[in-house]
């Protein structure tokens, strides 16, 4: 506690409240990050069914505005108004001939793809905004005699990354006294709907070595076809949670290369899932569904805790709201402040304008919130959720989301997944990997036992507090 003469903090910005409403502000209060204040950028990355195409999506001239959005309408005024002449429409990207792109994923200068019978493939992107250089994307900067960066699987459905964050294990250093980085974060996880589970050590791309840049499998892994049909991947902390036909397979990862099945969660053609501190939000073939993973050992569906949709498809979830790209219904915004009673907020289609939502991110550029729709045949729309003008008080943890949309760009081809932003508030991951390296030397995050001394009891039971009374039973 800060203590001065009136108190800064709260028992529940601290410890589990009574009735269930702070999962998302002891993630921020722990380290693990929201998801609210991440980091687009210059460009959105669009993975789509025969390409993957960097979208620009802010200006280049500081303040970076979003294009189309508040920002811009009184810091650019003639580029807005152009940009409303164009039917709002975005006028630069570059891409490459790639796909299916089920899955992609931005990390420093390389983007991750997961592309179905292709395999994982990893393209370079370190010159996607100079000018001076004719192809932005490309699959090697040499010829394949100095660079493989394929790997070759039967039906790669998703990569995950344990952190979108530069990180670089082999190099670290405790200079700072910081922690050590964890096995996980060598490593690209890729599901395989076939093959189950690959990984795939990454350093070789880190290491500043320009000779060694070939990527090999790590491991192949499928226990009795436990993974079978695989189709989504979520690493969090030492765990992966995959998304199968038979629901929500939990995979320790503490030892990367002898991976243990750790509890598996029925569902109906489970989707996509995030988690957020205690809970996993995941969608399968009935809507979102919420699985309490305080444990991942002992993963357990929460009765009751559902919210239908027609058409859920992969989702997002910043602070206490998730996003849930919801097929030809659009966008899905679920208030999730209380993980155990989920309820629908809103069902959005921007007046018919989403019409085959697949994935959704969402990011804080200039104070203000945006979400980022690859809407399959529609390609990329771009989505005011915050601004001064629709909520004029909208300060605060989580501000009622009030969808605007803004921009839009046409895909080559149908856009199927989107990169997840960089991760700027996230110090410390769910099982307590230090991320981060702290400013002050010797400062470092809690350890996972030292943040569990704050929400479970010797029994390892949750106990919880209100403001008024403290613990309560």
């Amino acid at each position: 506690h800060t203590e001065r003469k009136v108190e800064t903090k709260t028992c529940s910005d601290c410890h589990l409240a009574r009735d269930g409403d702070n999962n998302a502000i002891l993630a921020q209060t722990l380290g693990q990050g929201t998801q609210f204040i991440n980091f687009v950028g210059y460009n959105a990355y669009v993975g789509a069914e025969r390409s993957i195409t960097a979208v620009q999506v802010t200006e280049w001239d500081e303040p970076q505005a979003v294009i189309g959005s508040y920002l811009q309408r009184f810091a650019y005024p003639q580029w807005w108004q152009e940009h409303q002449s164009r039917g709002r429409k975005l006028q630069h990207a570059e891409a490459i001939s790639a796909g299916p792109a089920n899955c992609v994923q931005l990390r420093g200068e390389y983007l991750y793809s997961a592309e179905g019978p292709r395999g994982l493939r990893v393209y370079d992107v370190a010159s996607v905004a100079n000018k001076g250089v004719s192809q932005k994307i490309i699959s090697a900067p040499f010829s394949p005699l100095g660079q493989g960066v394929v790997i070759k699987s039967r039906n790669a459905t998703c990569v995950a990354l344990a952190t979108t964050q530069p990180v670089m294990p082999l190099k670290w250093r405790p200079g700072n006294l910081e922690q050590p980085i964890r096995a996980i974060y060598s490593y690209a996880v890729i599901s395989d709907a076939v093959e189950g589970l690959i990984l795939v050590d990454i350093n070789t791309l880190q290491d500043g070595e320009l000779r060694n840049n070939f990527l090999k499998r790590a491991l192949t892994w499928n226990p009795g076809g436990a993974l079978d049909g695989a189709q989504h991947v979520t690493v969090a902390g030492d765990f992966a949670y995959v998304a199968t036909p038979r629901g929500i397979v939990v995979v320790d990862l503490a030892n990367p290369l002898q991976p243990r099945l750790a509890a598996s969660v029925a569902l109906d053609d489970a989707r996509a899932s995030m988690q957020q501190f205690r809970y996993l939000f995941v969608t399968d073939r009935n809507g979102l569904a919420v699985i309490d993973v305080t444990d991942p050992r002992q993963a357990r569906l929460l009765d009751g805790a559902r919210v239908p949709l027609r058409f859920a498809g992969k989702l997002f979830v910043a602070r206490t709201y998730a996003y849930v790209a919801n097929g030809a219904e659009g966008l899905a915004i679920i208030d999730v402040e209380k993980p155990t009673q989920p309820r629908l907020y809103q069902r959005w289609n921007a007046d018919g304008a989403l019409r085959d939502a697949r994935d959704v991110i969402v990011a804080t550029t200039n104070a203000s919130l945006f979400a980022y729709v690859a809407d399959g045949a529609g390609g990329l729309k771009v989505l005011q959720l915050t601004s001064p003008e629709s909520q004029p008080n909208f300060y605060g943890f989580a501000p009622e989301p009030k969808p605007a949309l803004i921009a839009q760009y046409a895909t080559r081809s149908a856009a199927l997944s989107l990169s997840r932003p960089l991760e700027r508030d996230r110090a410390v991951d769910e099982t307590g990997g230090q991320i981060a390296v702290f400013g002050r030397r010797g400062a470092r995050p809690f350890t996972l036992p030292e943040m569990q001394r704050m929400y479970l009891d010797a029994a390892g039971q949750p106990w919880f507090v209100d403001d008024l009374n403290g613990a309560v039973p």
